[in-house]
């Protein structure tokens, strides 16, 4: 898509239209957070970009998508027997899932071509949408990508695929904040320049990638339920039942994944802390303010999840706040980056 030289932008209109856009992005990872919980990943087993975006529209519809799922081996050894109405469970929400996804992509590719077709995108800018755009589109290659590990050998889909597919929607999230916060600082004063990436940024993100990492471990090997108690693991600070195996063991082991996610989230809490008070030092109160309620509550919902056995909706609650310490981070370190802090 050529984008036209600019002549009346607006950068206002963009930053609003972005953030709508990461609304949707957050949408997104909530219902994300519900299919795997749900385990309704691997119902749908066809990628149909287009002619996919209908769910099946009658009985002999449902009856030859059931079947096809039947040739899966989540079905043979664990779902074997399942009725007609528990797979039009799953499949819903995988549905839904890849309705979202298909829904981000017309919010984002249709408006940005009005903007550039109305000269409305400030210079500078155009690079970093187009790449918002195709990194959209390859998340949804992910998605199926991920998905095919799990239609042959495998009763659910790669962690390592899953961990990709989330902190790829994650980073997204986190380019949209950034950009329309850059927008918006345009919008206030036209010769405002973009905020930069500082070293304590780069570091807090690193860190809280970290985490992020090993969380997306732990839901894709179910490791949350491995214990059920906390701040000890069935009565043992380092858990018992781990399977050493080199630097892998901490890529496949349950118990480990699971250990490292639990206590490495009050290093990413130390970051974020240091984060905050940074962004408050830079003269923004609110980004600090969300920073903390962000992982506070996390911290929360977290401890919370364990001690109920990985209850649903305390899961899912803690996968969007998890989001949301993503947003809020990306926040301040825009803010730290924007020249008004050292």
């Amino acid at each position: 898509m050529a984008l036209l030289p600019t002549t009346s932008a607006r950068p206002r209109a963009l930053a609003l239209w972005l953030l709508c856009v990461a609304g949707l992005v957050f949408a997104m990872v909530i219902v994300g957070g519900i299919t795997r919980l749900t385990e309704s990943g691997l119902s749908i087993t066809e990628w149909k970009p287009i002619t996919g975006a209908l769910p099946p529209l009658n009985e002999a519809d449902w009856q030859a998508e059931l079947e096809k799922y039947r040739s899966t081996q989540e079905y043979q050894q664990i779902n074997k027997g399942m009725s007609l109405d528990a797979f039009k469970f799953i499949y819903f929400w995988e549905w839904v899932h890849r309705l979202l996804g298909r829904l981000i992509g017309i919010a984002f590719a249709v408006p940005l071509a009005w903007f550039a077709a109305r000269r409305a995108i400030p210079p500078g800018y155009a690079p970093r949408l187009v790449a918002l755009l195709l990194l959209g589109g390859l998340q949804g290659a992910i998605g199926w990508w991920m998905v095919t590990s799990g239609l042959s050998e495998r009763t659910d889909v790669s962690h390592i695929r899953l961990a990709v597919h989330l902190l790829t929607a994650l980073f997204i999230l986190a380019g949209l904040v950034w950009t329309a916060l850059d927008l918006l600082h345009l919008h206030r004063d036209p010769a405002a320049r973009r905020a930069r990436l500082t070293p304590l940024a780069a570091s807090v993100a690193g860190i809280l990638l970290i985490q992020l990492l090993f969380g997306a471990w732990v839901a894709g090997l179910n490791a949350g339920q491995v214990a059920s108690t906390w701040p000890s693991m069935n009565g043992h600070f380092v858990p018992q039942g781990i399977s050493w195996d080199g630097i892998g063991t901490f890529v496949n082991d349950p118990f480990l994944t699971h250990f490292v996610h639990r206590w490495w989230a009050w290093v990413a809490v130390v970051a974020l802390v240091i984060l905050a008070r940074h962004a408050r030092t830079a003269g923004n109160h609110p980004a600090s303010i969300a920073i903390h309620s962000a992982f506070g509550i996390q911290i929360l919902l977290g401890i919370a999840t364990v001690m109920t056995g990985v209850a649903i909706w305390l899961a899912v609650l803690h996968q969007a706040v998890g989001a949301l310490v993503v947003a809020t981070t990306a926040w301040g370190a825009h803010a730290i980056g924007a020249g008004r802090s050292a």
